[in-house]
């Protein structure tokens, strides 16, 4: 699976993961079901379960105007999936990181989705 589509599968799950509080390696084994359990995606996977409320403060403190509950479950995964690329895997270049959670905002999101990640994510790394 090469990392493109392993980060659309770890969002597909975090989401899931959002509403049904699941345990990550089961909402994962749930959600592949035949296809292979990739590293990267499951680095992911964990890696957001696991670090969400710092994840979650990055996104607080970049926010202007809005609050993080205000951000729909979409563009909130969105977004600890690529602060956690940024933050804590050192061989993904930021500039992939971004463009990726764009191109999942505009895929999953609405209309304004991939801009409010950008400007987000834009903030950040300021």
């Amino acid at each position: 699976m090469n990392r493109h589509s392993a980060r659309e599968k770890a969002f597909q799950v975090l989401f899931q993961l959002g509403i049904n509080d699941n345990n990550p390696d089961k909402a994962v084994e749930e959600h592949l079901e035949t296809a292979e359990i990739d590293a990267f995606l499951m680095s992911l996977v964990k890696g957001v379960t696991e670090n969400k409320a710092a994840l979650d403060d990055v996104i607080s403190m970049n926010l202007e105007n809005w609050t993080i509950d205000r951000i729909a479950s979409v563009e909130k995964t969105i977004l600890r999936i690529a602060i956690l690329e940024i933050n804590y895997i050192d061989d993904i270049p930021t500039n992939v990181s971004i463009n990726e959670a764009v191109e999942l905002a505009n895929m999953y999101g609405d209309e304004k989705s991939g801009k409010f990640v950008n400007g987000v994510l834009s903030k950040i790394i300021a």
